[in-house]
Order: C-alpha cells, then structure tokens, then sequence
C-alpha cells in the first residue's frame, strides 16, 4: 500500500515536499516514481529513484527543479518540488516497479494521489 501526502495550494515560484509512505511489502525492493496528471490530459511520469537510491531520471520539464529521494528505513519515497510553474499542477501519485522506467505499466503498485495547485 502506498499513500501519498503534501500536496496542496502554492503561489508560483513556491515550493512544496510530497511524501509516499509504504506498507506491506520490502520497499528497498522496488524503484519508485512519481507521476501526475493535469485535468483532461494523459498521467506522465515526472521522476523515478532505483531501490538504492543511487540513481534517479526525471522528465525534462522539472529538471533543475524537482529533487527524488527515498528514505528505505522509514519506507518513504519525498519529491522536493521547487520554483513551482502553473503548468505543475496536477494530481501526483507515486507508484513500485521492479524496473526502472518511465511508463507508466512498468510500475505494480499506486498510492491514492495528492493534488498540487500552483496558482500564476
């Protein structure tokens, strides 16, 4: 089970810190990766993180900007989102695969989403 948590409303420029806490299986197992999906449009991967943390691949847009990490003790993967743009907001969700990969059917398990606002 993964449940995703801090999202919410920021003014653009601002920053927010989402979480996903797991349960239930051997997080160290798996890469993890965030995703997130604006109104009428497709969900699309924004970063992803292998199970050791040593390395990580993020979509073009948020480069520079946002920042995966995971924690394997506390079985809790955290995007850092900074210098928010309008154009970010969406609900995020994150999600376990065995692969490290960006579509979104390489992944096994999805939290319940979070919704950042970014207000221009």
């Amino acid at each position: 089970q993964l449940q995703a948590s801090g999202g919410g409303l920021v003014q653009a420029g601002g920053s927010l810190r989402l979480s996903c806490a797991a349960s239930g299986r051997t997080f160290s197992n798996y890469v993890m990766g965030w995703f997130r999906q604006a109104p009428g449009k497709e969900r699309e991967f924004v970063a992803a993180i292998i199970s050791s943390g040593g390395s990580t691949d993020y979509v073009d847009s948020v480069k520079g900007r946002f920042t995966i990490s995971r924690d394997n003790a506390k079985s809790t993967v955290y995007l850092q989102m900074n210098s928010l743009k309008f154009e970010d907001t969406a609900v995020y969700y994150c999600a376990a695969g065995r692969m490290f990969l960006r579509q979104t059917s390489t992944y096994d398990y999805w939290g319940q989403g979070t919704l950042v606002t970014v207000s221009s």
